[in-house]
């Protein structure tokens, strides 16, 4: 079992990264790290003696002034590596760079000289070290207007605000999910390499990929129609598309019922993209799922019974509660990394359409069981 520290833990990659490593708890065991060590010597010797490997993800894209960019980052480099010198410390360090490396700009300056600092540390201890260009990244719960233009066009586009494109250029792109696979390649693979390009997944212009995303807004976001889906970057982008969306006034969505003499219909769902339908009864006071996806897209639709449908995103502690009524049929979707649930909270049967873009698999269910809340 490999130890493993994630300096900016909390960011946008480091999350994504340690939500991973906590799905596979026989191989890894995450090392908490909180943004204070680097101020407290102590504090940061403690956390890098306890790790067999550490990825430097800790930096600053953003900021008004380009020298204080440039200087925090290295500072950061020097408090680990002093504190690597310090514990005497043999772990495989990873280094998040960026391919600005090359670029005129002190962030990209930070980047490279942080970079070769690490890999002349590893070099005289005789340590591995893996330094990593990173293309641009993208995927759910990036921050809009920071450093990604992809999750500034979802934010806007699901808050009622409109993009602007400045340049158009073609863009070189990797989804968050599959950077955090090729950081636990580099980790598994454990040998040294100072200069890693990861390659990027995907090129689009930001004309192309806006485009998409506003084909999201019109067919999905607007009108609950699951778009066509013809690539994995496409089930990628739109995955990202919905993690920008405000579900606690967003759903749930209350379904156009057609009633005459002979009772009523209801349209479910319309579909772009395959996959499979599921209806189930439940019984009174019993609750279904209380678990997590980290790919799929899955809508559940109560059509009979009073239902309670819960979310809460992995890693916090807040819970949205939808309350769903088949007297007026609605639907709420479910987010990737939010673990989620239904009961029945009324006194008859409880009657659902459930609906997921992919057949089951048991040899790759991508289905993680935790509890939505502590009382169950």
């Amino acid at each position: 079992m490999k130890k493993i520290g994630i300096t900016g833990q909390n960011g946008f990659v480091g999350q994504h990264l340690y939500n991973t490593i906590g799905l596979t708890p026989e191989i890894y065991q995450r090392i908490e790290f909180k943004k204070d060590f680097f101020e407290d010597s102590d504090a940061l010797d403690k956390f890098v003696s306890q790790c067999d490997v550490i990825v430097h993800l800790a930096a600053m894209n953003r900021h008004e002034s380009q020298e204080f960019i440039y200087k925090n980052n290295i500072e950061l480099v020097q408090r680990l590596t002093a504190s690597l010198e310090r514990t005497k410390s043999k772990a495989h360090v990873l280094f998040s760079s960026s391919s600005q490396e090359e670029r005129d700009n002190l962030y990209g300056k930070s980047k490279k000289e942080g970079r070769q600092l690490l890999a002349t540390w590893a070099t005289s201890v005789g340590g591995i070290f893996t330094g990593m260009l990173i293309p641009n990244v993208f995927g759910p719960f990036c921050f809009p207007n920071y450093n990604s233009f992809i999750a500034t066009f979802c934010y806007k586009l699901t808050h009622n605000e409109t993009p602007t494109i400045d340049i158009d250029g073609e863009v070189q792109l990797i989804y968050v999910g599959e950077l955090v696979n090729e950081i636990l390649n580099q980790i598994n693979l454990g040998k040294t390499n100072e200069s890693y390009t990861v390659n990027p997944t995907a090129r689009y212009k930001v004309s192309e990929v806006l485009s998409m995303l506003q084909d999201y807004k019109e067919r999905y976001f607007d009108n609950g129609e699951i778009p066509m889906l013809n690539s994995i970057f496409e089930v990628n982008l739109f995955n990202t598309y919905r993690s920008y969306i405000d579900y606690s006034s967003h759903y749930p969505i209350k379904f156009i019922q057609h009633t005459d003499s002979r009772g009523s219909f209801v349209e479910v769902t319309r579909l772009g993209v395959g996959g499979q339908v599921s209806f189930s009864t439940t019984v009174p006071e019993i609750t279904r799922g209380n678990h997590f996806h980290t790919r799929k897209i899955e809508r559940f639709a109560v059509i009979k019974g009073k239902a309670l449908i819960q979310l809460r995103k992995i890693g916090t502690d807040e819970v949205l509660n939808f309350y769903l009524d088949g007297k007026q049929p609605a639907y709420v979707d479910m987010p990737i990394w939010y673990t989620h649930n239904i009961k029945n909270i009324g006194e008859e049967l409880l009657y659902t359409n459930f609906w997921i873009n992919e057949f089951y698999n048991p040899k790759d269910p991508d289905t993680y069981f935790e509890s939505v809340t502590s009382d169950l």
